[in-house]
């Protein structure tokens, strides 16, 4: 009877909703032995708020408790993993560790067939990746989870996974959104049943962080971070769904907490990461005070940066790109053209994170009629498409050929050649409208299509820019420069009550602006008062 005590209170632990405090509640039915439960728990609910580093200390010590418990290290090795919505390679140091650990999940074995299937399941993402591209590893764990799921119907996590390997592996170019919603009704399903289970309306909110399907989303993003309080990342997760609606005060306010938790906890990337979409929301409402006091902290973020840095949701270059985006925004949202046009390169591994500055740098040296400056900017974008064309990343040579498109046509304006310069305006806009952003980014630094607006207004064109600038807003609600832009437009048009109308949405926008703030804002009162 002594042997069965053990076993017969693990079913009962495992029989039962464990609570994780201020994680959420998590249940992984699994086989491993009673006294690593609690640990065990507290490691899914870390993973499914990406609280990577800390899932991977409590998986971890379940195993060296129960060195039977394989499951486990199928945590570690998901968890190694890192965020799935990152898009890039992964590096080849964290591919190995990865490929290890499963392989030493394999080693020790699992006491059901459910869990090995777990475990055989996330060794998809790590098979042959020396040969075999990262997309493809991505739809072959997709495929391996449905099985999974199929094959447990009524297992949750089963569910829960497969639905989020489903929005990870989604084709960007798709536009019909398919996967996306097939996984938002399953999460939405389960989140019914489960509604403190952190990872459902995490995964909800990614898989509807598109614009056409952001509004599906919003019940989550208001939940998420009372959910798990704790997480820096369900802290900064709703600030997807807000800035896709344009709602830049419950981003700011959820990305001031979401930064903070990321600071006491030395998760340095996903700080910068929080802190970029602060930045990019205070820009949209004219608080630029604000922003420039964030931008000016980024030193000291990076200056205090540990070992801890990687341990969260936001990857090695979400930190680099937020580095990169953030005095690039500051400069290009205030038509700072002479500041853009000096800003440091951020060079280092990246070559997308490097192009940010000079796509900066090349339209403001071009709308600043520094043509020199803006010629070698251009050149030195074409080389960094040229270097991730040579790295496999298909994905971010588009984002880059995006922004070299454009720099080339503000140069071509300036060189008074006009029909050129807008074709190549609209192509931009174009292939960029065909693509979607990355999570990694509150979106472009500069929409293109907001750019051929600005261009058409100068050249005297206010109807066909107001086309572009309604086309703009309808991707991107409530952007600053695009509402400013529609204003403008409307007014040389003739249409003052159109521009009235703008005008009054921008002031709606900017409730909390600096005083008197950017000519738009002074135009604006100017407008409504008349």
């Amino acid at each position: 009877m002594q042997r069965l005590v053990p076993f017969a209170l693990a079913l009962l632990l495992f029989q039962h909703h464990e609570d994780h405090g201020q994680f959420g509640t998590v249940h992984f039915t699994n086989s491993c032995s009673a006294a690593v439960q609690g640990g065990f728990a507290r490691g899914m609910a870390l993973l499914h708020s990406f609280e990577f580093g800390p899932a991977i200390d409590a998986f971890q010590a379940a195993n060296d408790a129960d060195p039977s418990c394989g499951i486990a290290l199928w945590g570690v090795g998901l968890a190694q993993w890192g965020n799935p919505f990152a898009i890039g390679g992964r590096p080849t140091a964290e591919l190995q560790a990865g490929r290890a650990t499963v392989q030493h999940a394999i080693a020790v074995g699992a006491k059901t067939t459910r869990e090995r299937d777990f475990i055989s399941a996330v060794g998809a993402l790590y098979a042959n990746f020396e040969t075999v591209d990262q997309q493809t590893r991505m739809v072959a764990y997709r495929r391996a989870m449905e099985h999974v799921a199929a094959t447990y119907p009524g297992d949750p996590e089963a569910a829960a996974f497969y639905a989020l390997a489903l929005a990870a592996a989604a084709n960007p170019a798709d536009k019909t959104y398919a996967d996306q919603l097939k996984a938002g009704a399953m999460l939405e399903k389960l989140w019914a049943a489960q509604p403190e289970h952190p990872g459902l309306a995490h995964y909800i909110i990614h898989s509807y962080d598109v614009p056409a399907l952001a509004p599906q989303a919003i019940e989550a993003a208001r939940r998420y971070a009372a959910i798990a309080p704790d997480s820096p990342h369900a802290l900064h997760m709703p600030s997807h769904t807000f800035t896709r609606l344009g709602y830049w005060e419950d981003s700011i306010q959820t990305n001031i907490r979401a930064a903070a938790a990321a600071h006491k906890a030395g998760i340095t990337y996903e700080e910068l990461h929080a802190t970029d979409y602060e930045v990019y929301a205070y820009l949209q409402t004219g608080r630029d005070t604000d922003a420039r006091r964030l931008m000016e902290s980024v030193p000291g973020i990076l200056a205090s940066a540990g070992t801890g840095a990687r341990g969260g949701a936001a990857p090695g270059n979400a930190g680099a790109y937020a580095t990169a985006a953030i005095p690039a925004r500051y400069a290009l949202e205030r038509s700072a053209w002479a500041d853009a046009e000096r800003l440091d390169i951020h060079r280092g591994a990246y070559a997308y994170t490097e192009a940010i500055t000079w796509f900066a740098r090349a339209l403001g040296a071009a709308r600043n009629g520094d043509l020199a400056v803006a010629k070698d900017a251009a050149d030195q974008l074409r080389k960094n498409v040229d270097r991730l064309i040579d790295e496999k990343e298909p994905y971010w040579a588009e984002q880059v050929s995006i922004q070299k498109l454009g720099a080339s046509a503000w140069i071509a304006l300036a060189e008074n050649r006009t029909d050129e310069a807008v074709a190549r305006m609209r192509e931009a806009a174009d292939r960029e409208d065909r693509t979607d952003k990355s999570p990694i980014t509150p979106g472009p630094l500069a929409p293109a299509r907001e750019l051929l607006g600005e261009m058409l207004l100068e050249l005297k064109r206010p109807k066909d820019a107001l086309v572009e600038f309604k086309k703009t807003m309808a991707k991107e609600p409530n952007r600053f420069r695009s509402v400013a832009g529609a204003a403008r437009a409307a007014s040389q048009s003739g249409d003052r009550a159109a521009a009235r109308q703008y005008y009054a949405q921008l002031l709606k926008i900017c409730e909390k602006a600096d005083t008197p703030g950017r000519p738009d804002l002074q135009a604006a009162r100017a407008a409504t008062a008349r």
